[in-house]
């Protein structure tokens, strides 16, 4: 396929912009220009970034005036369910029907989410209505990620990857002082308003820069879509019920109630029915072959195995740094926010690693380097200074940069534009998954390790001591009702726990490593779309037309 290094309206980024015949090996992706479809992208995916952070700041206001606190946590919960179990879906139909209707729709359900939780009169209204955001976020965090591959080669990836690795970073750092300071000077409804003008820049611009060839989505197969909607059906209420077991397990009710055992029964049949739904599909949602092929299936695994070890630094860290370090909640969002700022860095000079190491090389570089630096973490004096962990953070976010990017690039390379959003969705579904379920383990293991502690506390200090983390935190912020001896023992208490917890954060990587050693391909094998050849797509489709297996089947 033919492609411009530039972003510049020049020839070859010109399309027909939706009219005329394309150019032979034009991308099917067609766009009078690709800078504003780039920036169209890198809103889309702030609108997602930003709605991640901008709330967390704000959920006293929210409860002061809705009340529900009991029932707040679902305010995340119920947003990351949504967005988690349609990602594969909205992959799906990104490779039918095209992405332009993917991330319209996308981008008009996120924006009417926005408006209602602005409107919300309830803690379960606003609930509600955080669940129709997450509806339009899934369809924003899968699409995006495949059109920017759509628009650039394999070669020129890494450039548009890390611009959208940059949106993430500038999230976390802005995200919780712009919701904080809408909080506290205007109204908490502020926060989900701000959306609407960066959604509404956002689709302009794709209405008006984003066309694209239909001949070139459906290449030779000349056929009726259709869409398997009893497997997206399947695919909720699976990864309904068993989202909602990994959330509110051990919080809500105990992990061995009839509540837990029911939901992981009823996920464990959704499941069971999927595979029976999509094995008979014409259409299937979640396909066989993106389990078959070892790339898919190698990288899936290790971005699962990312989701889980992210917990340890994005839910640990803060509560590390606020009770044993005895950092502000400004100075603590800053150790953890460093991550952030190395990450998308590493991850737009990963090309230069990758290419001369190779996909697969370079990936076990970075995880190796993010599993030694999750086991320094443990070695950290007591109490130690800040700058100790937010350099561990910095090592953590260079690490991850080196093994997260070139596995996405290298599952969108390996198939063509017909398959790319079903895999991508694949990848960024097993993430999600692995983060939800980290959240699980990793609040059961410190929950473990706390409870410990505290049992086996000093008998003169132990009656009065707060019963978990939550307790142990609020306990240490108002430290005068403690002795200095108590304060003490409970922030050894929290060190330890944390430190258990990165500890199976390194396990994880660990898990990732293994996976790629075993699974993934020595070399990652490219699909024909993915060249730079002008004649990429025709043999593909030469290829797919004649029964032959595309590269990494």
């Amino acid at each position: 396929m033919s492609r411009t290094t530039k972003d510049s309206d020049s020839p070859a980024d010109r399309g027909t912009g939706g009219t005329g015949s394309p150019a032979p090996g034009d991308p099917p992706a067609r766009t009078a220009r690709r800078g504003p479809v780039v920036a169209a992208l890198m809103l889309g995916m702030a609108l997602v970034a930003l709605d991640s952070t901008i709330i967390a700041t704000a959920v006293p206001q929210i409860v002061g005036d809705l009340g529900g606190f009991a029932v707040f946590s679902w305010l995340f919960s119920g947003y990351l369910l949504a967005v988690t179990v349609t990602l594969p879906v909205y992959g799906k139909l990104s490779d039918t029907f095209g992405r332009r209707p993917i991330l319209i729709a996308g981008i008009a359900l996120f924006l009417v989410g926005s408006l209602a939780c602005a409107g919300a009169w309830s803690m379960a209204s606003l609930i509600a209505f955080r669940v129709l955001q997450g509806l339009g976020g899934g369809a924003l965090q899968g699409t995006v990620q495949t059109i920017a591959a759509d628009l650039y080669p394999m070669a020129e990836r890494p450039r548009i990857q890390a611009r959208l690795s940059s949106v993430w970073a500038t999230s976390a750092v802005a995200g919780p002082a712009l919701g904080g300071l809408l909080a506290t000077y205007a109204d908490w409804r502020w926060i989900f308003l701000v959306n609407v003008p960066v959604g509404a820049v956002a689709l302009w611009l794709i209405v008006r820069h984003f066309h694209e060839d239909a001949r070139a989505r459906r290449g030779t197969r000349d056929r009726r879509p259709r869409v398997d909607w009893p497997g997206a059906l399947a695919i909720f209420a699976g990864g309904g019920l068993l989202l909602t077991a990994l959330v509110q397990g051990g919080v809500a009710w105990p992990w061995l109630s009839t509540p837990s055992l029911l939901l992981l029964a009823g996920s464990a049949v959704g499941a069971a029915a999927t595979v029976l739904i999509e094995r008979r599909a014409a259409e299937p949602i979640i396909p066989g072959w993106v389990w078959r092929r070892r790339t898919i299936a190698a990288v899936n695994l290790a971005l699962g195995a990312l989701g889980l070890l992210m917990v340890a630094p994005t839910v640990f860290l803060p509560t590390y740094a606020q009770t044993v370090l005895g950092l502000g909640p400004t100075a603590a969002g800053f150790v953890l926010s460093v991550m952030t700022l190395s990450w998308p860095v590493s991850a737009a000079l990963s090309s230069h690693v990758y290419r001369r190491t190779g996909i697969r090389t370079c990936a076990m570089l970075g995880i190796g380097a993010a599993g030694a630096s999750l086991l320094a973490f443990p070695l950290l004096p007591y109490p130690g200074a800040a700058w100790q962990p937010a350099l561990i953070m910095l090592a953590l976010g260079a690490a991850l940069g080196l093994f997260q990017l070139p596995l996405i690039i290298g599952v969108q390379s390996s198939v063509g534009y017909a398959e790319r959003g079903t895999a991508t969705a694949s990848i960024l579904f097993c993430r999600q998954v692995g983060q939800s379920v980290g959240a699980a383990l990793f609040g059961a293991l410190a929950n473990a390790t706390l409870n410990d502690r505290l049992a086996h506390a000093p008998a003169d200090i132990r009656p009065g001591l707060p019963g978990d983390l939550d307790a142990v935190s609020h306990a240490l912020e108002r430290s005068g009702a403690l002795t200095a001896r108590a304060t003490d023992y409970l922030r050894r208490a929290v060190d330890a726990t944390v430190d258990h917890v990165y500890l199976g954060a390194a396990a994880a990587a660990a898990l990732a490593l293994i996976a790629l050693v075993l699974l993934a391909p020595r070399h990652f094998p490219v699909h024909a779309d993915a060249r730079g050849d002008r004649d990429g797509r025709a043999r593909a489709g030469e290829a797919e037309s004649a029964g032959e297996a595309a590269p990494g089947r």
